[in-house]
């Protein structure tokens, strides 16, 4: 993905190597595969909204532990957080654009960089949640780091896929203007757990729609999509899938306990916004079978 020369968003806040010092419970980072189950259990991982994570206990196992102390970042972290402050530009550009269309007035949230830990609006979280997004602060939280556990441990790699992470969490703040967020929590909240993971894999399929829209008008707009850049996009989409991981963490499946989606949903999903751009589109008005 070429962003040679594109600004930097200013609605970051970099608190890499001041972390509260907040660690799981269950013993911190283990690899993105079992930290991806664990936290599909409690609802989380890629894409997740901490806001209902956070009201069923999902983080309560977080413990607090002081850390002090800075760090220098390697050549390599560096060029991560720019690259994430420019895909967060562009999603600004993009979304501001498409609201305009729609009658409305796009906010853009804040990207949080942290490392180890984090306090939200939500509560504290590990790294080991993943990347997340808290409607309480508006704000998407993400530990660089993942993008290399993603790139070692599930050989997803590749600069589009990591915009397209960044990308899914923007598409959660867009539900959440959208008021289709609030909506489906409302529902989530007056259902069975088997339903409401129902309901969240709508909710983590349109998050996937949406980074394709933005991928859509982002390079219709500069041609910034280079070649194998869709492609690793859809990789990445399938190795985040609920069946490829948890297949892969403990041999089988269990579908009722879906909370993202599987791999072909959202390869699919993914691909659809990137093909067609149309907010007319959504996962919630289309049948199980054609999710």
């Amino acid at each position: 993905m070429n962003l040679s020369g594109r600004r930097e968003s200013s609605n970051v806040e970099d608190r890499r190597g001041m972390s509260t010092g907040a660690k799981a419970g269950v013993g911190g980072i283990a690899g993105i595969i079992i930290i991806a189950l664990m936290t599909f259990m409690q609802g989380g991982n890629i894409g997740d909204v901490v806001t209902n994570v956070v009201q069923q206990g999902g983080l309560s196992a977080i413990q607090e532990e002081q850390v002090e102390g800075q760090r220098e970042f390697t050549e390599e972290e560096q060029e991560l957080a720019k690259f994430s402050r420019q895909v967060l530009a562009s999603t600004e550009d993009v979304w501001t654009k498409v609201f305009k269309q729609m009658g409305k007035t796009y906010t853009p949230p804040t990207l949080v960089l942290f490392t180890n830990s984090v306090s939200s609006a939500c509560g504290e979280a590990s790294a080991s949640v993943g990347p997340f997004y808290c409607s309480g602060d508006q704000k998407l939280y993400i530990d660089l780091s993942f993008f290399t556990e993603m790139k070692s441990q599930l050989g997803a790699d590749g600069d589009f896929s990591y915009a397209y992470v960044i990308a899914h969490e923007v598409g959660h703040h867009v539900e959440n203007l959208l008021g289709s967020l609030n909506a489906a929590h409302t529902q989530m909240n007056r259902v069975n757990s088997v339903e409401a993971n129902k309901i969240s894999v709508r909710l983590e399929l349109l998050a996937d729609y949406y980074a394709g829209v933005w991928g859509h008008y982002e390079n219709a707009a500069y041609g910034s999509l280079e070649a194998g850049d869709i492609e690793e996009a859809i990789d990445c989409a399938e190795k985040i899938g609920d069946n490829y991981l948890q297949k892969k963490a403990r041999g089988y499946v269990q579908p009722e306990s879906f909370t993202h989606g599987t791999s072909a949903q959202r390869m699919r999903w993914l691909k659809r916004g990137l093909e067609t751009g149309d907010m007319n589109t959504s996962t919630f008005n289309v049948s199980e079978s054609e999710l």
